[in-house]
């Protein structure tokens, strides 16, 4: 009990100390605009990294569909996501937005006990309820903290230095980090194997950019700017085709 309780506070910490480094930052526009990457040479190498990693683990060989959607990759998809929505709760809360909040409470009850632990998606085709997708990054735009810099992290893909702070934090205070042993264990591979499975689903797009594109990183820093700002003015929705996310955080 006693360890429990001093991992939750040094997770409250970090989110405090994390929060604490970037109020100087500011106020910033409700719309940014433009590219800011003044460590491109750096992001590229990481990009670089990371496409090797793609290559080596995701990538279709050739003559092999890029895209795999079955019911066993979706049902690993799911089971993924849907440990990803505590943290997701505790985010709407930070934001001062209870009806996304108590959705996904009631997605994740649903879902871990009528399907099986997250394997089925109930919530969603039975009860209309769809993920409300949201993290610390949003967060931290909802409180006014600058976008910052552009940065590509390695494994996790294209970001800013909010949404990289963002990461660490969502890490440290989600909830289901208070898990010991055997559980914990299993709930990390769970949410790998959910990313994992996410990249195949999206395989088509995800890969027509990093090796179909005449420059991959550039694409790829667009793609997910662009899709970043619409989505933190509120125009997106998880089920919109038009918009797309390079990299999905494993972090949430």
């Amino acid at each position: 009990m006693l360890e429990n309780e001093m991992g939750v506070g040094r997770r409250v910490a970090l989110t405090v100390v994390a929060v604490a480094g970037l109020a100087g930052c500011g106020v910033q526009d409700p719309q940014p605009t433009g590219i800011h990457d003044p460590y491109e040479g750096v992001n590229r190498g990481v990009h670089a990294f990371n496409k090797g990693f793609d290559t080596v683990v995701f990538k279709a060989p050739p003559g092999k569909p890029r895209t795999i959607d079955n019911a066993f990759v979706r049902s690993v998809s799911n089971a993924g996501s849907n440990l990803g929505l505590p943290g997701k709760v505790v985010n709407s809360i930070l934001q001062g937005r209870p009806a996304p909040a108590m959705m996904n409470t009631f997605r994740f009850l649903v879902n871990t006990t009528v399907g099986i632990g997250g394997l089925f998606d109930p919530a969603g085709t039975a009860m209309n309820l769809p993920e409300q997708d949201t993290d610390f990054g949003e967060t931290l735009a909802v409180w006014g903290v600058h976008e910052g810099d552009y940065v590509e992290l390695p494994l996790f893909g294209p970001s800013t230095a909010r949404d990289a702070v963002g990461r660490v934090v969502d890490i440290a205070m989600n909830p289901l980090g208070g898990l010991q042993g055997t559980a914990a264990t299993a709930a990390t591979a769970t949410r790998i194997a959910g990313k994992a499975a996410d990249r195949k689903i999206h395989g088509d797009v995800i890969e027509s950019v990093l090796y179909d594109s005449a420059d991959s990183y550039s694409q790829s820093r667009l793609m997910y700017l662009q899709n970043r700002r619409y989505h933190l003015a509120g125009q997106e929705t998880k089920n919109d085709a038009n918009t797309w996310d390079p990299y999905t955080d494993p972090a949430q």
